[in-house]
């Protein structure tokens, strides 16, 4: 008898987080839709400023991990400039994020074209940050949850600390917010993301222009803790 109401309370609870995810899923895109049509004369404005200041193309585009694991192509707009050196490398990120770029990712009107992500369903509003394919292989098991969820354009790392903590503490965080996600959790989050934005915390780590690669974490007995 036990067992049959814990099969019944576990399938009742199952049927809640399925609905509570639906949920999120529609407003997560009904946000993004409106939010693409309001903000289209101030994406149009960055798109015609980073064309003349930074040249083509206007739009970063890299390949991300989403929910399951799943690739997909991330959108931001461009900060950096396309500068090399006389053999015809890249300068280093600080070299190439001026004072214009400084701008976009200190007020994160960069991340603004993620709302097209989200209206593809790629991404949600918040979440864990989607990281590079070549990180992958380098999470510890309790890391990979991450990817329990969809991404966010902002997420429960990003409003304690952003790019100012260790790795390891973000992914911590991320995981952490796997584990307590809600919808009062996101709105939360939300919040603070738009103060952490004026305040402007948390942009960069001292010395980095960008955060720095994840190598992984540090191994014990040749195996990842």
């Amino acid at each position: 008898m036990r067992a049959l109401r814990r099969v019944i309370e576990d399938t009742i609870a199952a049927m809640a987080a399925l609905q509570l995810a639906a949920l999120k899923n529609a407003v997560d895109r009904s946000f993004a839709a409106v939010g693409l049509v309001i903000l289209s004369p101030v994406l149009l404005a960055l798109a015609c400023l980073i064309r003349a200041r930074l040249g083509k193309p206007v739009l970063f585009r890299q390949i991300r991990i989403g929910r399951g694991e799943k690739a997909f192509v991330f959108l931001k707009f461009r900060t950096m400039t396309h500068v090399h050196d006389s053999r015809g490398m890249l300068l280093p990120d600080e070299q190439r994020l001026g004072a214009f770029g400084q701008f976009l990712r200190a007020s994160s009107l960069d991340e603004l074209p993620q709302m097209w992500n989200v209206l593809r369903g790629e991404m949600s509003l918040v979440g864990p940050r989607p990281l590079l394919p070549e990180y992958l292989p380098r999470y510890n098991t309790h890391q990979r949850r991450r990817h329990e969820v969809k991404p966010g354009i902002t997420g429960w790392a990003q409003v304690n600390g952003r790019n100012a903590l260790t790795w390891e503490q973000k992914l911590n965080f991320d995981v952490w917010y796997v584990d307590h996600w809600s919808l009062g959790l996101d709105l939360k989050i939300i919040w603070l993301t738009l103060v952490k934005v004026i305040r402007r915390e948390g942009i960069s780590q001292p010395g980095n222009a960008t955060m720095p690669e994840f190598t992984g974490t540090a191994r014990i007995n040749g195996n990842h803790e």
